[in-house]
């Protein structure tokens, strides 16, 4: 079965916005399944729901959907048997009902038959995984003074009773992207999945390995369990002077709690750690910790989980790499690693760290599996080009897709490169996404955020080809401080955003626009996050375009550094020096072309603050009596750094493409009628 896709999903955005997502890939113990996760619009078509589809391995049958309900589900992992355990807030029908329910954990038989709730904390279930030998380990979030998970659920009803939301901190951070933090704290909890079929009913019985440790565990730290269930490796923040943190990994007895490091050291961070197969090493990336002089830089490490120093395997390789998977053998890694504006997949040899790359093709990889016998990596692969799918890739790079869940989409133009030379010397580089016109077509200068990113892969946020679809031709450069091009040319801009990144957009600009199919006199510019920062930059130091969009921007960065959710970060990244030289407040006065602000009220990785100021400091030197002026400012109350729900997608291009449509092209201001 395959999910159709709507018709002419990028000339219609109720149709692109009902276009399955694919995300997520989990492969069972033995080889046999592979399971996806698949976003769509709920039934109201006001929120998009996850459903788990199961696709062929051996890419023969069409993929089947496996689970159903309003609420949606996820994080899948499997049992040594094959059973199928996710998580869903969907309710029960063996549980009584609740309004808002829980995120619980719920198994599905191999065999077939009706899901049901295995475990139901109150403060719900994440980052699910299993031990070869059964031992199941779940993260759920508990309130500080809760002695069991009894006395958690009384204590949460209690305050819901009460409607009490206060939280009292104690600590740094108190928030992250998007949710506060609290008062409940992630916690690690194991159980025994049942070894007959007598107690296979049952509830599983969650045990609490840790005990409140605060801020050390959260929701996305990262952690893995031995293959004897024994043993627990966990992320583990600790607390520096100064408000600030870092990242250490430790190592937790199952049996009695206990913990030793790992690894802990102050210049570097250690995180997503992964044990070999034989449960005698730890893979883990290391990041030498930043400074406003040094980038720092991330590589492959291997440390003993019996104790001993972590032995550095890519230090040598000039890209960074990202999650790792072991060969079943244990001599290899498999990561994916950007470059050149792709994300290949690669083999990194563990004894010697020789990384070598697998997949020739312009794909980037995301969610790596191994199979049992070391023959397939099953991936998504996803291009600028191509929306994540499910493929296999052979032991030698050969490259087989999947009958995955979602359609093959027919995209509204065609994909080529621009290069340049930076005035240092430096190669540049960028994706350019054309219409299918005769005509010259306006540019579309967009720039990705990070600013340690990428434009390698396909965005369901910053889609080039809805831009394409009106007749624009797309920009998607990559400059200084971009990530795949080496530890160097991210230090070209490091320290200096408004230096080699602002003049690297312009010269890739300048040969765009000298190509015959691009028409110079029709550009404008846009970007998010750091990529707003840059349309902020842009804005006051050129006027060579005709409109500039800015969303979830940066724009007063002394204000932006402590108001953010990790300052201690933000702050030693730039001196105040520099922060002061880089502003782009600064260059308020010199703004003449027309801006779209755009901004979540939620967003708390770059607080709504950025956007009201920005908002102001535009409005506040309008010059025409009637106080007008031609900057446009779309808020969004209940959105976040991302806009997820899919009206709110739809206000967000049609806002957007008609703000273009109006200074680039001279039509008349249009805004969607659903802002009335």
């Amino acid at each position: 079965m395959i999910i159709d896709a709507p018709a002419d999903p990028f000339s219609d955005l109720d149709a692109y916005t009902r276009l399955p997502r694919v995300g997520g890939l989990w492969l069972s113990p033995d080889g046999r399944r592979l399971v996806v996760g698949v976003a769509t619009r709920d039934r109201k078509g006001t929120r998009y729901t996850t459903a788990l589809w199961e696709v062929d391995p051996a890419g023969v049958r069409p993929a089947r959907r496996l689970t159903r309900s309003d609420k949606g589900e996820s994080t899948a992992a499997f049992t040594p048997s094959g059973d199928l355990l996710f998580t869903s807030a969907r309710p029960s029908p063996d549980r009584e009902s609740e309004d808002d329910p829980p995120t619980a954990l719920w198994l599905q038989p191999a065999g077939g038959g009706d899901a049901r709730v295995v475990a139901e904390p109150a403060g719900g279930v994440h980052g699910v995984l299993v031990s070869t030998g059964g031992t199941v380990l779940v993260g759920t979030s508990m309130l500080p003074s809760s002695a069991d998970l009894a006395a958690d659920k009384e204590l949460r009803d209690k305050r819901k009773e009460a409607a009490v939301s206060a939280i009292l901190h104690e600590e740094y951070p108190i928030r992250f992207w998007d949710h506060d933090l609290g008062p409940g704290r992630t916690r690690l909890l194991v159980a025994d999945l049942p070894a007959d079929d007598a107690s296979a009913d049952a509830d599983l019985p969650l045990r609490d390995v840790t005990g409140h440790v605060g801020r050390a565990l959260d929701a996305d730290s990262g952690w893995d369990i031995t293959p004897d269930g024994r043993t627990v490796v966990a992320v583990w923040r600790v607390a520096e002077s100064a408000g600030s943190q870092r990242d250490t990994l430790v190592a937790i007895d199952v049996a009695n709690g206990e913990r030793r490091i790992l690894a802990d050291d102050a210049d570097h961070e250690y995180g997503l750690p992964r044990l070999s197969p034989d449960g005698e090493r730890v893979a883990l990336l290391v990041h030498r910790r930043s400074n406003p002089h040094d980038p720092g830089d991330s590589w492959l490490g291997v440390v003993p989980l019996g104790g001993g120093p972590v032995q550095p395997l890519t230090e040598g390789w000039d890209r960074w790499p990202s999650r790792a998977r072991w060969t079943p053998d244990g001599t290899a890694l498999i990561v994916a690693a950007d470059d050149n504006g792709r994300s290949p997949l690669w083999r990194v040899d563990a004894t010697t760290g020789e990384p070598t790359r697998l997949t020739p093709d312009d794909g980037t990889y995301t969610d790596v599996r191994v199979s049992p016998d070391g023959a397939w990596i099953y991936a998504l692969r996803t291009a600028v080009d191509s929306p994540p799918a499910p493929v296999r890739v052979s032991s030698d790079g050969v490259i087989e897709p999947l009958l995955g869940p979602a359609p093959a989409l027919e995209l509204p133009g065609t994909l080529t490169e621009v290069t340049a030379t930076a005035a240092d010397g430096a190669p540049l580089r960028a994706w350019l996404a054309l219409p299918r016109t005769d005509s010259p077509a306006p540019l579309l200068l967009w720039i990705h955020g990070g600013p340690l990113h990428s434009w390698n892969s396909w965005s369901w946020r910053w889609n080039p080809w809805l831009a394409v679809a009106q007749g624009y031709a797309v920009l998607l450069p990559d400059p200084a401080l971009s990530t795949g091009y080496g530890i160097d040319f991210i230090r070209r801009g490091w320290g200096a955003w408004g230096g080699a990144p602002y003049t690297d957009l312009m010269t890739i600009t300048d040969a765009a626009a000298a190509r015959p199919d691009i028409d110079a006199t029709r550009t404008a510019a846009m970007g998010g996050s750091f990529g707003g920062y840059m349309a902020n930059w842009i804005a006051g130091h050129t006027d060579r375009f005709a409109a500039i969009v800015t969303h979830a921007s940066l724009w007063a960065l002394d204000q932006m550094a402590t108001t953010t959710d990790a300052p201690f970060y933000w702050l030693r990244e730039m001196t105040p020096e520099m922060t002061d030289a880089n502003s782009p407040h600064r260059f308020a006065d010199a703004i003449t072309t027309p801006m779209l602000v755009i901004h979540g009220d939620k967003d708390y990785r770059v607080p709504v603050g950025e956007a009201l100021r920005l908002w102001w400091d535009l409005l506040s030197r309008s010059k025409a009596a009637d106080g007008s002026s031609p900057h446009k400012f779309l808020f969004f109350p209940d959105e976040n750094h991302w806009i997820l729900k899919p009206e709110h997608v739809k206000v967000w291009y049609s806002t957007v493409l008609a703000f273009l449509a109006h200074h680039v092209r001279g039509e008349e201001w249009h805004p969607p009628t659903m802002l009335g």
